[in-house]
């Protein structure tokens, strides 16, 4: 796998987690493990929207686009856990909603994408 297959891969995840946000369930949501509202899932959507442009329009610079919004979502989880901690909720940066499971699967997920952004094939020029 490279980092272009690893961009489709985590867009198309992005965006059943921002559709999913939009449907009655105990994952994603008001009142579920994963605080959602109805921005927090236009985030998700607009993400994987950009995961899968960039690794099919532009495939060279899908490892880049990884490395940078994995930093960022270890940002957002670093920032949440210390605003609000494990068992606080509220609105990072003014308009995101977070609870303690949203901050620590943005750390988790900004570390898993950034290594995709590492991800090189021997096979495929594009990484």
């Amino acid at each position: 796998m490279n980092s272009k297959t690893a961009s489709i891969i985590i867009g198309l995840a992005f965006l059943g987690v921002g559709a999913l946000g939009f449907v009655s369930n105990p994952l994603i949501g008001h009142h579920a493990i994963f605080h959602a509202d109805t921005t927090h899932n236009m985030v998700h959507i607009v993400s994987g929207s950009l995961f899968i442009l960039i690794a099919l329009a532009m495939p060279p610079n899908a490892g880049m686009f990884c490395k940078i919004f994995g930093v960022v979502y270890l940002l957002l989880g670093v920032g949440g856990l210390l605003q609000f901690g494990m068992a606080g909720m509220g609105e990072l940066l003014g308009f995101l909603h977070v609870n303690g499971a949203d901050n620590l699967l943005h750390i988790a997920l900004g570390l898993i994408i950034f290594l995709a952004g590492t991800l090189r094939s021997k096979t495929s020029r594009y990484a």
